[in-house]
């Protein structure tokens, strides 16, 4: 075990970096032997999946138990069964291991393992005339809690005696009260200024049964009770957490102190991460995936972790985010152009470039040799040599896109049109002599000629052509299909309509059907991902590919909208 003055040697031979101010209170409690062992913990409630925003108190708390050499802990608060499932425990785990690798399953915990040792802390109060079982309604509790200007009023029983309050609390216990009849509460001060300290429910009846404990229990704890219970019994030094918390503090003090924990928590609140244009809103989720507009709580148009991950982000680009938006107590919102220039940076360097022909329209080179396929040497990455290269194949037929020829070219349009002279990325030049179109108007072939003395690196300087245009041999093509993504919601218009409706961007997906890849991308796998030549990055689709149906979806475009500061 580290003791605090390795902590702090070994943070004094590391370069002098800027700390935000939670690192300067952890040095500060290191400094004064306050800890003995840094422990931090996510502790998300098992009741939806994970969005963006947890994923900065993920890498945070991640972080810091890493750069301290301290303990990272994963734990489920699941004190709330009504709303709790396994299929979001397993989606939590999976979205944590994605974002920090494997975690050490010792230090995966869940709060109701500690339900035991709750209602023993419940007792402990009642034992010390802290804590009291209230008959009043909600309503009635409403009515007694005061205002923001005006104080409350004691509960009428809240002067029951501790052997009373004993026994009706194992009688809560054993079921003998209907849920809502009766609950057990603090005793604190019902005038102070603070609303949450106005004798804050402990437990309440509650028969629902608990994915964890089944129908053990009959009576859970409430959060504010439950939470800085589970951080004493982990040894949690820290107990970070967003601002919404900060006025919940003095009653997370008062549960440590009143219970006697050595060595108690500290908490520390931060600004939550705001994102630009997107929906973050559990409730809002919900409403897409059960109305169907969405295919499901990783739908790539969501930013939940796990939509973030099927589109084809990187855990290296959320970190890089996250670290750009930065830890402050100062509310912000981070641009989501931000998030894209992050996955951009991260993909650049390290995935291979491939030619694909997403609106495809046929190009005959009209004096290449009949049913002759050559092989051409192309670089994988262009910016990253060690990449190497590939065998790419070359035929008479071609596909290229439909946007790379115009019968009739605007100004300052250097690709294909009648007369004019580009190159085949990696190929050869060609000239177009000729088009085919149907009843409608819409070419169908485009034919050129191409000048065998022009291959791509043999060295030729000739002359020079202004356009390169990416292909796909037509005879050796792999068909797929390609999703391309938008926001599913434009939030500056709001997320409802008048009618209630949400406020779908009609444009948020774009299924091409008919679109051909080079052949060596018939062997990716799902979560591969691949740089799509002046299209953009584009992930394996890994919910809806198969052996024989490839699925592509567009990460994100090429050009970016955020400049880093």
């Amino acid at each position: 075990m580290s003791n605090p003055g390795d902590l702090k040697e070994g943070m004094e031979n590391e370069e002098v970096v800027s700390r935000n101010f939670i690192e300067n209170i952890i040095d500060q409690d290191i400094e004064e032997g306050t800890y003995q062992k840094i422990v931090t913990r996510f502790p998300p409630e098992p009741n939806g999946y994970l969005h963006i925003g947890h994923a900065k108190s993920i890498i945070l708390n991640a972080g810091l138990a890493n750069q301290y050499g301290g303990e990272f802990h994963l734990r489920f608060d699941d004190t709330n069964p009504m709303k709790e499932k396994t299929e979001f425990v397993e989606s939590i785990m999976e979205d944590v291991k994605w974002i920090c690798g494997d975690l050490d399953k010792d230090n995966v915990f869940f709060a109701s393992d500690y339900f035991d040792q709750m209602y023993a802390c419940a007792i402990k109060l009642i034992k010390k005339g802290k804590a009291f079982v209230c008959d009043l309604s909600a309503e009635q509790m409403r009515e007694y809690r005061g205002t923001l200007t005006e104080p409350g009023k004691d509960s009428p029983y809240r002067n029951r005696s501790i052997e009373e309050n004993l026994d009706l609390f194992e009688r809560m216990r054993a079921g003998e009260f209907e849920d809502g009849a009766k609950v057990l509460r603090a005793k604190i001060d019902m005038a102070s200024p603070n609303m949450n300290m106005r004798d804050p429910i402990l437990y309440r009846v509650a028969r629902m049964e608990h994915h964890n404990t089944g129908n053990e229990w009959c009576i859970y704890p409430m959060y504010d009770f439950a939470h800085p219970i589970e951080d004493a019994i982990e040894g949690v030094s820290h107990s970070i957490c967003t601002l919404e918390f900060e006025d919940h503090r003095p009653l997370y003090d008062w549960v440590v102190r009143e219970l006697e924990f050595e060595n108690p928590p500290k908490q520390i609140e931060f600004a939550k991460l705001y994102l630009t244009n997107v929906v973050t809103g559990k409730r809002y989720i919900k409403k897409l995936v059960e109305d169907e507009i969405v295919d499901g709580w990783d739908d790539p148009r969501l930013v939940s972790i796990a939509a973030l991950r099927r589109r084809g982000f990187t855990p290296e680009s959320i970190r890089s985010f996250m670290e750009l938006s930065g830890v402050s107590k100062a509310q912000s919102s981070s641009d989501y152009a931000m998030l894209e220039y992050c996955i951009r940076e991260d993909l650049k360097m390290k995935r291979p470039r491939m030619m694909a022909v997403l609106d495809p329209v046929k190009l005959v080179i009209t004096n290449y040799p009949e049913n002759e396929i050559e092989y051409l040497d192309v670089s994988n990455n262009q910016e990253n040599e060690e990449m190497g290269t590939r065998k790419v194949p070359f035929g008479k037929v071609l596909y290229i896109d439909r946007e790379d020829f115009m019968i009739e070219p605007p100004k300052k349009y250097f690709r294909l049109y009648p007369g004019n002279e580009v190159r085949l990325m990696n190929a050869y030049f060609v000239t177009c002599t000729d088009y085919v179109t149907d009843e409608e108007g819409n070419v169908t072939e485009v034919h050129c000629t191409y000048d065998p003395e022009t291959k791509s690196g043999s060295g030729f300087t000739g002359r020079k052509v202004k356009g390169t245009i990416q292909w796909v041999c037509a005879e050796t093509a792999e068909q797929v299909e390609v999703r391309l993504y938008e926001n599913i919601v434009d939030e500056e218009k709001g997320v409802y309509n008048e009618d209630g409706s949400i406020n779908v961007n009609p444009d948020s997906l774009k299924i091409l059907k008919n679109c051909y890849v080079e052949p060596a991308l018939a062997e990716a796998k799902p979560m591969d991902s691949f740089q799509f030549v002046r299209q953009g990055y584009f992930c394996v689709d890994s919910k809806d590919t198969t052996e024989d149906h490839l699925v592509f979806n567009r990460i994100v475009s090429l050009k970016s909208s955020y400049r880093p500061k």
